[in-house]
């Protein structure tokens, strides 16, 4: 858990949670304070603590309390003729903070004194100690926030000035050090100034009052992930992880500038460019779509993305509620009921409870409001929200949140289904959950540290918080409710939710149609707070910011596309595990094996053997056929030939010549009688193989045809004369099955010339790409455009549909390489490779690529990543032919030659 992880960084009773927020922990000397009871006079030894807004005595004996006066209560004064005495007078009689007496967390006691008395162990510390806590006691008396925050960092800057980095922490004499830079440690609720190195090895933060350590390292190659943040909407964070899929970092580092961040960035970045892949929202996307990664490893990562980190209560990872039955004895996964609709937001779920409710005090409001308007007077998300449910777990970040008080019993977390209940009807309670509702440790469920939360109006007191009756215990629920997250109604509509948090939905239009308008100081932009000149208002909004919570970043501005899910069961009926499977036909059971075969070639692709090559042709190759037996390969070239090869002769059988110009690509009909080739010279030709001659010539465009497709008798061709056109073929009946009518079905236009073109397996969509790099996809049976993307900035090469039709690939002369959604018509993933990509086979996840430099490359496109480099033509790789089982691969290229290559089992 994340408030664990970072609690025990230190061993000490003292904790940075019993500053103020905002206050700096500056230095320690050992002390002693003078107590009297009973008219009698004790020392009691500990440490005396001067920090920003207040001094603290922390006692060794760990029964003492620790105490805490704020400098704004007193005056100092030290007494030379005994130089060791270092005397606190409260003016007023004002109060002095106890806090855990006895050792235990509860809330804090004040109480009125006069006098407190101090005795410094050395007059050096003595002198040290009064002088600083005499300029920080002038700052805490100023009339005004803004000068008193102004004087306290000059203080602290003028001490990180005079100070540095103690390279004898480093851990290796042979280091050698890139920079180093003043930077505070970010914990929840605090930060902690200090300064940070780093060195060829390791990075290093030194912290100003030596709490919690002398100096944290972090090996480098330890290293795992990093992220930029936004600090208070200000771009001056970064977080580093030596974990893949923790969302608790090892440190976050706030800077004073954003060029000493970038540059830290960038040199770790730079170190570990060979050790670790830099991921981003698309190829996560992609890898959560096909199954590789779970709901709950996304949403965290999308958080991460999203400068959501675990050490910025203001900023903490923020998950859907995905349930909303709380109160049935049997949690039933199979109906649709159960589940929370992931497409409204919180606050718009109990659409009448809205329309009763807030009409007058949402929409009206929104309505009426001055811009920048919002519907919601609070967030999903904030530090409040997140120690509410965390309390039992942290109860010192609660209590230095509220004051050193806890929340009323009463509005404590108490009950899920209650608390769940709240958020549907409640005003102002529009909270979403955090990432700890669906992990294995469920300790903020119980109240296994025996605090002391209040006692309702009811009598009772707060102990454990209040399961639904389908858990047995607080594990049985998580586990439950991580299998609600992974279910199959949530994977199918997750991607809803993520619209309104993560994506196009959180600002602009959609987010006002939506229902999804908050209060502009939650958004990255919504308020410029460096422009504020006052500085009192400067400090107030900022601190507003921390304290109000912030909207994660936005990760999409399309709408993201649906998790691909088998659909097993219709979601609106209950199913008996006892009803029997539905029995599989032959058919699909070949079907399945034939996936299975396609699967594990796959796997293989990487095991390709060259079997045999051959220079049939005099220039390069641009399009291969096969017929359905595999006994002839067909090939076109710019030398303006259709060529046949024989593989049981393993010889060059036929040669044929349509016209002058170049052949751009052939195809095989179903019948497996027929190839059909398009021509430079506006023309595309049917050649028989049983006759072995011409059979047909379609003259149908004004420029090369670039590229074919065939569907249930109908002929899609591609031409640079910026048109794609749909011809049904009709067959005359007779022996020689010649084609004696082309009827033009639609032409369909584009802004530049059409390179390519490809149907999905179904024949239901088709996609093509033009010279100016627009894909653009259309649905077959209407002749219209679904979506149309400017996703490259030169010629596309070649694209295709993966099996599913759920994506499309497409490279180009940009070197670019990049998966786009067919359903949102979203760049889900950009990879810009080495050199151009001219064609390629692909299965979804992997793509084996014919490149400019005569290579085949094989990709893994969740990584990003080239796999295998297999060295193959002496020119760029031109066409590829791939069987349907995977396991044979024909290629030709520039260099005339054709390749056949085998899968090696």
């Amino acid at each position: 858990m994340a408030f664990l992880k970072t609690r025990e960084r230190s061993k000490e009773r003292f904790s940075l949670l019993l500053l103020d927020l905002e206050e700096y922990y500056f230095e320690q000397h050992t002390a002693y304070h003078v107590a009297t009871s009973s008219k009698k006079e004790r020392k009691v030894r500990g440490s005396f603590k001067v920090c920003s807004r207040s001094v603290i005595f922390d006692p060794d004996d760990l029964t003492e309390p620790i105490i805490k006066v704020c400098l704004n209560n007193i005056f100092v004064y030290f007494n030379f003729a005994f130089r060791f005495f270092f005397l606190f007078f409260n003016q007023t009689g004002n109060e002095v903070i106890y806090i855990k007496e006895s050792n235990v967390i509860a809330p804090y006691r004040n109480e009125r004194v006069s006098q407190l008395n101090l005795i410094m162990c050395s007059c050096c510390s003595a002198h040290f100690a009064c002088e600083l806590t005499l300029q920080l006691h002038r700052a805490s008396c100023l009339e005004k926030l803004g000068d008193q925050t102004a004087m306290i960092a000059a203080n602290l800057q003028s001490r990180l000035a005079r100070s540095s980095f103690d390279k004898n922490c480093f851990q290796s004499v042979a280091e050698k050090p890139h920079m180093e830079c003043a930077v505070e440690m970010v914990l929840p609720l605090v930060s902690n100034p200090g300064h940070v190195c780093i060195t060829d090895e390791s990075l290093y933060f030194q912290p100003l009052n030596g709490y919690p350590e002398q100096v944290i390292q972090i090996k480098l190659h330890r290293v795992r992930r990093i992220y930029k943040r936004r600090h208070g909407l200000r771009p001056l964070g970064l977080e580093v992880f030596c974990t893949e899929n923790d969302f608790c970092s090892d440190i976050y580092l706030k800077f004073y500038n954003t060029a000493d961040r970038d540059e830290v960035y960038y040199y770790i970045a730079t170190f570990l460019e060979n050790h670790m892949t830099e991921h981003t929202a698309e190829s996560y996307m992609l890898q959560w779509q096909r199954g590789h990664l779970s709901n709950y490893q996304y949403l965290l990562h999308l958080n991460n993305l999203a400068d959501r980190s675990c050490n910025d209560l203001s900023q903490y990872p923020v998950f859907p509620w995905v349930l909303e039955d709380y109160s049935s004895a049997q949690l039933d996964m199979t109906n649709a009921a159960t589940f929370r609709d992931l497409s409204k937001p919180v606050g718009f779920l109990d659409i009448i409870h809205w329309l009763h409710l807030n009409r007058t005090l949402t929409w009206a409001r929104y309505r009426g409001m001055p811009e920048p308007a919002f519907m919601y007077g609070s967030h999903y998300s904030s530090p409040g929200y997140v120690l509410f449910y965390l309390v039992r777990v942290a109860p010192e970040h609660m209590l230095c949140l509220q004051n050193g008080r806890y929340d009323h019993a009463d509005r404590m977390f108490n009950n899920i289904g209650e608390t769940w209940k709240n958020c549907l009807e409640g005003a102002t309670d529009f909270k979403e959950l955090i990432p700890d509702f669906y992990g294995d440790d469920p300790s903020f469920l119980e109240n296994k540290l025996n605090l002391d939360l209040g006692r309702k109006q009811n009598g009772s007191l707060v102990g454990d918080v209040v399961l639904p009756p389908w858990a047995s215990d607080a594990s049985d629920f998580l586990q439950k409710h991580k299998t609600a997250l992974e279910s199959q109604y949530v994977s199918e509509h997750l991607h809803e939710w993520i619209d309104l948090v993560f994506g196009f939905k959180q600002r602009g239009s959609e987010a006002i149609a939506a229902h999804n308008v908050f209060h502009p100081l939650t958004y990255e932009g919504g308020i410029d707070c460096d422009s504020i000149e006052d500085p009192d208002q400067r400090i107030a909004m900022l601190t507003q910011i921390l304290e109000f919570g912030q909207t994660p970043k936005q990760l999409f501005t399309t709408p993201h596309p649906q998790r691909i899910t088998p659909r097993f069961h219709n979601m609106t009926r209950s199913s008996s595990v006892n009803s029997p499977l539905t029995s599989q036909s032959e058919d699909s059971s070949f079907e399945d094996l034939t996936e299975e075969s396609r699967k594990l070639a796959w796997a293989h692709m990487g095991n390709l053997k060259l079997f045999s090559s051959h220079k049939i042709h005099k220039e390069a190759v641009t399009g291969i056929a096969v017929t359905r037996d595999g006994a002839a390969i067909f090939s076109t070239s710019q030398d303006s030939t259709l060529k046949m090869y024989s593989k049981e002769l393993k010889d060059f059988q036929r040669s044929m010549s349509f016209s002058n110009m170049a052949l751009s690509s052939c195809l095989m009909l179903a019948d497996g009688k027929t190839v059909v080739c398009s021509s430079w010279d506006n023309n595309v030709y049917f050649y028989s193989i049983p006759y072995g001659r011409r059979q047909d010539t379609l003259m149908g465009h004004d420029d090369a045809v670039s590229e074919m497709c065939w569907f249930d008798d109908q002929l899609y061709t591609a031409s640079w004369d910026s048109t794609v056109k749909v011809w049904q073929c009709a067959s005359d009946g007779s022996s020689s099955h010649k084609r004696s009518q082309f009827q033009l079905l639609a032409e369909l236009e584009h802004d530049a010339g059409v390179n390519t073109i490809g149907l999905n397996p179904a024949g239901t969509l088709l996609v093509s790409g033009c010279k100016d790099g627009a894909i653009t996809i259309w649905d077959t049976s209407s002749y219209t455009i679904l979506q149309q993307i400017h996703c490259h900035t030169g010629t596309i090469h070649h694209m295709a549909f993966s099996p599913d039709s759920r994506h499309v690939l497409s490279v180009g002369a940009d070197c670019c390489m990049k998966v786009t959604d067919v359903q949102t018509g979203m760049v889900i993933s950009s990879v810009k490779a080495e050199e151009e990509q001219r064609c390629f086979c692909w299965d979804g996840n992997s793509v084996l690529c014919g490149g400019q430099s005569g290579d085949l490359l094989l990709w893994d496109l969740l990584s990003n990543t080239v796999t295998k480099r297999i060295p193959a033509h002496s020119g760029a790789v031109t066409a590829m032919w791939m069987s349907a089982l995977c396991s044979t691969v024909i290629t030709g290229g520039e260099d005339r030659q054709t390749i056949y290559w085998k899968l090696q089992s």
